[in-house]
């Protein structure tokens, strides 16, 4: 029986402004020319201009671009982290964003402290993080130091615990739609990245609507079905992955 393809993620004509004010001193004589003036000098930052694309289940789309394209800000707004200036953004189904930054975890809680936050965070109620306490722990390899405070862990040992909790959260979940920035570096030796590898290609192998930005070119070879190039705000290209990630590297 064949499974049905469902459209999980439209975009359609999106737009995303943000608004700074720029000021080349802030000294007490600037302040105050800029009270009496009421004058600002203000600098627009375009993270997306008039952007449509679709995204269905089962289906891996990578996002490349250099810095500051607006790839991260892209997914904060398919997240609802942030909202459009104008455009429409529709999500059917669970939605779950995964950033490789460390998600809540805080210095001065020991480990175990951390994956209850954390797991709160991430939408677990204490009972399943309960439940899943045991698999996170003994994925991390960190049982050790589960009642050591996390100001005393190495930055591999953050990285560990970080995609731990993150990775049996998600998988908790069972999302429908699934957003990643930069998160296939679970950091710690070859074995856990070995398995950690592992644990990223089930999920993105297991039938949701991926999006999946990353600067490995390698990893968006091997994950996704198509690939597009974000830069300052547009989409440059949209197609096959070696296709496009060979443009990329000739621009």
């Amino acid at each position: 029986m064949t499974k049905e393809i469902i459209k999980r993620i439209e975009v359609k004509n999106l737009s995303k402004r943000f608004s700074a004010d720029c000021k080349s001193s802030i000294g007490a004589l600037s302040m105050f020319v800029n009270f009496i003036t009421l004058k600002k000098e203000k600098k627009e930052i375009v993270v997306a201009d008039n952007i449509s694309f679709d995204v269905y289940s089962g289906e891996v789309l990578g996002i490349i671009g250099k810095n500051g394209a607006g790839k991260s800000s892209l997914l904060r707004l398919i997240a609802e982290i942030y909202k459009p200036s104008s455009g429409v953004i529709k999500t059917h189904g669970s939605v779950v964003y995964l950033t490789g930054m460390e998600q809540g975890i805080v210095a001065k809680l020991t480990m175990r402290e951390n994956i209850y936050l954390m797991g709160s965070v991430l939408g677990l109620s204490q009972k399943d993080i309960r439940k899943k306490f045991d698999d996170i722990v003994d994925f991390s390899g960190l049982r050790d130091h589960v009642d050591m405070k996390v100001y005393q862990f190495s930055t591999g040992m953050l990285s560990r615990l970080n995609f731990s909790v993150m990775i049996n959260c998600v998988n908790h979940h069972n999302p429908d739609v699934l957003l990643i920035d930069e998160v296939l570096s679970a950091g710690g030796d070859a074995d856990f990245q070995e398995k950690a590898t592992q644990k990223m290609e089930d999920l993105i192998k297991g039938g949701a609507a991926v999006i999946l930005v990353s600067h490995d070119l390698s990893v968006l070879k091997r994950y996704c079905n198509k690939v597009l190039w974000f830069d300052q705000g547009i989409i440059k290209e949209i197609g096959l992955p070696n296709d496009i990630i060979e443009k990329y590297h000739n621009s």
